[in-house]
């Protein structure tokens, strides 16, 4: 095995030497990792058994399967019908559903249960309790009841609650989701049973995702079924489906704990992109690793047991870059599903001594990380609105619901991106290889067509004659093919793509709770739906037969949000300046880009929807600014720690050796014909090192200002504008200086070794 540097090549056997001798002293921790993880023993990976999937999907979750084997047939046809109806269950229910679901979980081994829940922190959260209790008599027994099933009372006052919680109000409830299934967490030898959970206040405000999540279903399938009821009756029932695509980057545990920003960010904060990165195109959809094909199979084994369907797994852009993806998912279960995989793929890559990388751009000139929402709505006949469909009537629904989306978009555009704003997206919008920070819709030249001839046939009064409001004499229906995904090509720079029977949000980071974006399209999808509905009711008593009510009230869709669908290239510089034209806004940082939040217009189509209060999307707002801000703050000190203590000694170290070596050869009256060379050497390591000192006292003074303001949106904005910018200052002094600092000088690992080395 062989270290590549840019004069020699050092192998294995040499690096030992080198530590034994004690010259590397100051380097030791990157040499160090470089060796273990060439010493790694591969075999030391538990081999799995090979089993079909069926044999263990879902066997850790009380599926309603299972349930019906802990539960009298009354009981489980009365729980049946309260969780597809919606139904509050009863105390009495609930006391019977923790019975069984205690049985359930005693017999697979578990002694706690916790209530699973989303809080505002971006991570999940539970406490444990133990079924264990004392009776009245003194015997120890296991116990679980309805009231603790259906609510318990965490501390509230150490989460996010954006000023609707001080620190001495410490109430707050979770309160059982029984949409989404219970499920066993193996840890170890030991197991808990999860149930997952709403989190609220004292006074009921919301301060998780989960709960005005499930408040966006119901508003949806509101607005959405009257419009349903337009073609057919049967349906009862309309709820909104997700598929996400979880990209990350995985990396050996002994090079993450020698980069001291990879384990305090989550991404390197300096680091030269290595001479070969992404651009021969060879690492995407290639041979998957062997220690990451055993990590892979190991996770997905332990999501597949807990019930998320993964089906998918490929190598990713960028080097050491991965993905995963399920089949879809109702979106209450699905948002669930995300946020337990990432916390199982964590624990599981500490296994096989790797670091899952989450963050939206772990690594400079390398591709980011994203993960796409695929959002379509499903009824309970079967039906997924955005298909196409075979028959004109089908065909028709379809348009409806598809125009619809479209013009909730081009109305809500900057709530959107709202919704995907955050400091690690920050750094992947727009950087060519993910969507721009523009948003716009991208539905391909097909449908474009059929748009723009409902806009000039149906909006063009002259030709809407009553005979065709009667019966409908156009050809738009036959246009759309069956399979129309197979008509169309992809378009990987939209933010926000159809792609055959569903659309793909792509702008969404890798970090993100799904179900932030998913509560904002839920909402402006159920305003448009509402007011399409009023609308096409209006022309109905105007004399329009139905179907010409809703074609003419689609091409005034149509006719109004046509600006925000584009097909091109949504990277270049043409389109930055075509959007301006058009009125579409490019908000590229999350401070300002959050506001949408506080806007009138959208906190009263909150309210209207009853998903959010006032104070509570005030809240949120803060909440989000200040996980910016501090972000940024921890990203701002850490740069500081590592150019001030590991880089400016290093550089020191070899600007000495340098000196030295000239000193000598002078002392010794040598004519030394590189000794301009290597005063050009020294030149370059000092103004190196004098742009760090400078860097350094600039980002104090931009902090010092930012941290002065009163308002956090102030702060955070300041932190954007200035100390972000000069964190990016520094990063180009130490970055210089590794190109010029001997191999064995640097301290940190270099990309080359970060994405290579596996």
């Amino acid at each position: 095995m062989r270290v590549y540097r840019k004069d020699i090549c050092l192998n294995l056997s040499a690096i030992k030497h080198l530590i034994n001798q004690n010259i590397m002293t100051k380097n030791l921790l990157r040499f160090r990792a470089i060796e273990t993880v060439f010493d790694r023993d591969k075999d030391k990976v538990v081999k799995q058994e090979s089993k079909k999937i069926t044999d263990y999907f879902a066997m850790n979750v009380f599926t309603l399967e299972t349930m019906r084997d802990f539960l009298s047939d009354d009981v489980y046809e009365n729980v049946l019908i309260s969780i597809k109806s919606g139904r509050q269950i009863d105390r009495v229910m609930a006391d019977h559903i923790a019975a069984a679901m205690k049985a359930w979980a005693l017999s697979k081994g578990c002694t706690h249960f916790t209530h699973w829940f989303q809080p505002l922190t971006g991570a999940t959260a539970e406490k444990h309790d133990t079924f264990f209790t004392i009776s009245s008599n003194g015997k120890a027994i296991e116990n679980f009841s309805g009231g603790e099933l259906v609510q318990q009372e965490p501390d509230a006052s150490s989460f996010p609650s954006g000023g609707l919680r001080t620190t001495f109000e410490a109430r707050g409830y979770t309160a059982w989701d029984p949409t989404s299934p219970a499920f066993l967490m193996e840890i170890g030898e030991g197991k808990t049973l999860c149930i997952p959970t709403i989190f609220i206040t004292y006074t009921g405000e919301a301060l998780d995702y989960k709960a005005p999540l499930l408040k966006s279903m119901n508003c949806l399938e509101e607005a959405a079924l009257p419009v349903c009821h337009l073609f057919d009756r049967n349906v009862n029932k309309v709820f909104p489906t997700l598929g996400w695509e979880q990209e990350y980057f995985l990396v050996d545990e002994a090079l993450f704990y020698a980069r001291p920003d990879l384990v305090m960010t989550g991404r390197t904060l300096f680091g030269n992109p290595p001479a070969k990165g992404q651009q021969l195109d060879d690492h995407y959809f290639g041979t998957i690793p062997e220690r990451a094909y055993s990590f892979m199979r190991d996770f997905e084994k332990e999501v597949l047991k807990l019930g998320i369907p993964v089906t998918t797994r490929h190598n990713e852009v960028a080097p050491s870059q991965f993905e995963c993806a399920p089949i879809f998912e109702e979106l209450n279960i699905a948002v669930d599903h995300n946020s337990l995989l990432m916390d199982v793929m964590d624990r599981i890559a500490r296994k096989h001594h790797l670091r899952v990388l989450l963050h939206e751009k772990p690594y400079a000139g390398v591709n980011g990380s994203g993960k796409h929402n695929n959002w379509s709505m499903g009824t309970d006949n079967g039906k997924n609105l955005l298909s196409p469909g075979k028959t004109p009537k089908n065909r028709l629904q379809f348009l409806t619901f598809f125009v619809n989306t479209i013009k909730a978009v081009y109305d809500n555009a900057d709530l959107l991106r709202a919704s995907i704003a955050s400091a690690g997206n920050d750094f992947r919008l727009g950087a060519n290889e993910a969507p721009p920070a523009i948003i716009s819709v991208f539905i391909g030249t097909l449908l474009e067509e059929v748009l723009q001839d409902i806009q000039d046939r149906v909006g063009d009064s002259t030709k809407f004659t009553e005979a065709f409001k009667s019966d409908l004499k156009i050809d738009l229906h036959n246009k759309i093919p069956n399979l129309f995904k197979d008509n169309t090509d992809r378009n990987r720079t939209s933010p926000f793509a159809f792609t055959g029977n569903k659309f793909e949000f792509r702008a969404v980071g890798s970090t993100a709770n799904c179900a932030e974006p998913m509560i904002v399209l839920n909402a402006i999808v159920a305003k448009q739906l509402k007011s399409f509905k009023k609308n096409v009711d209006a022309l109905i008593k105007e004399g329009y037969k139905k179907d010409g009510a809703i074609l003419k009230e689609l091409s005034n869709c149509i006719k109004s949000s046509k600006s925000i669908v584009f097909g091109g290239d949504g990277y270049s510089d043409e389109w930055v300046t075509e959007a301006e034209k058009r009125g579409l806004r490019n908000v590229k940082d999350t401070p300002r880009a959050l506001d949408a939040y506080v806007d009138a217009k959208f906190v009263k189509l909150f309210k209207d929807c009853k998903i959010f209060s006032e104070s509570e999307l005030h809240a949120r707002h803060e909440i989000l600014l200040e996980n910016y801000l501090i972000k940024n703050q921890i990203e701002a000190k850490v740069a500081e720690e590592i150019a001030m203590s590991q880089i400016l000694p290093a550089a020191i170290d070899y600007q000495n050796r340098i000196l030295g070596n000239i000193t000598s050869a002078k002392n010794v009256g040598l004519v030394d014909p590189s000794l301009e060379v290597k005063s050009e050497l020294y030149t370059n390591i000092a103004n190196g090192i004098k742009g760090i000192v400078k860097s350094v006292e600039k980002i104090n003074t931009d902090m010092e200002f930012a941290d002065s303001k009163d308002e956090t949106r102030s702060s955070a904005i300041a932190y954007y504008d200035r100390v972000k910018a000069s964190v990016e200052e520094l990063r180009e002094h130490v970055d210089f200086l590794e190109k010029w600092l001997d191999d064995e000088n640097w301290p940190l690992p270099k990309y080359r070794e970060l994405l290579f080395i596996r």
